[in-house]
């Protein structure tokens, strides 16, 4: 049913039979969604895997402005993460305030920022929360 290139390897196709192809880092599937995700089985061992980001967001109640030069020396002190700063105006749950979301690969590192800027935000007189799905 079709033509598959000198050198691929098969992927198996069990809703309609006709296989996809894999050449190299290229997987060529069918376009139907239902024979896609079936497909989709067969291919998964075969995916290279990274290691995972960690994620870490604690929500503090003060302006962005009066915790930036001290996130800016957490993130010099934490190269291997990333540090971003997002503000919020005051609603009904409280004043306004900032969300800081902590991303990085070396889990020790994105933990120990973390506690830095619990820390920060503790030191300033604020109540930290962590985002309850940041572990």
């Amino acid at each position: 049913m079709a033509r598959v290139p000198k050198g691929a390897s098969l992927i198996k196709n069990p809703v309609s039979v006709a296989p996809g192809f894999q050449i190299g880092n290229v997987f060529v599937l069918a376009g139907v969604p239902k024979i896609m995700t079936a497909m989709l089985e067969d291919i998964g061992p075969r995916l290279a895997q990274g290691v995972p980001v960690q994620v870490r967001s604690v929500t503090v109640r003060l302006v962005e402005g009066r915790i930036a030069e001290a996130l800016a020396a957490i993130q010099k002190t934490h190269p291997a993460v990333s540090i971003g700063s997002y503000p919020f105006f005051a609603d009904a749950s409280g004043p306004a305030g900032t969300t800081i979301v902590i991303r990085g690969r070396d889990q020790g590192e994105v933990e120990a920022a973390e506690r830095e800027v619990l820390e920060l935000a503790q030191s300033l007189g604020a109540e930290p929360e962590k985002a309850r799905d940041s572990r």
